[in-house]
C-alpha cells in the first residue's frame, strides 16, 4: 500500500499527516505526568490515536494537547482542580 499506514485496524492516507508532529510515548507519557504503561493502555483502548512505525508508537502531538485540554476543563467544571477555597 503505497502513500499509506496502517493504524490499527484502519488505513491512513499518508498525506493527512504531512505538517503533523508527532511524539514518542516517552514524550506524551511526560508531557501527560502519567506512566508509559498508561499512554499504551490509552493508546490500545482508542482512547488516544496513534500511527505503528515499525514496533514503535508515534502521537499526533494536537491529540495531546486535545486531552490535556479536555481534561482542565473537566476539572474547572467538577471544580476539583486541587486548589484549597
Amino acid at each position: 500500500m503505497p502513500g499509506q499506514w496502517k493504524r490499527g485496524t484502519h488505513v491512513v492516507d499518508a498525506g493527512n499527516f504531512a505538517d503533523t508532529r508527532f511524539m514518542t510515548v516517552t514524550e506524551v507519557a511526560e508531557m501527560m505526568r502519567v506512566s508509559r504503561m498508561t499512554v499504551y493502555r490509552m493508546i490500545h483502548a482508542g482512547e488516544l490515536p496513534a500511527v505503528r512505525f515499525g514496533r514503535s508508537y508515534r502521537v499526533p502531538e494536537s491529540a495531546v494537547e486535545q486531552i490535556l485540554q479536555a481534561g482542565s476543563t473537566d476539572l474547572r467544571a467538577t471544580g476539583t482542580d486541587g486548589s484549597s477555597s
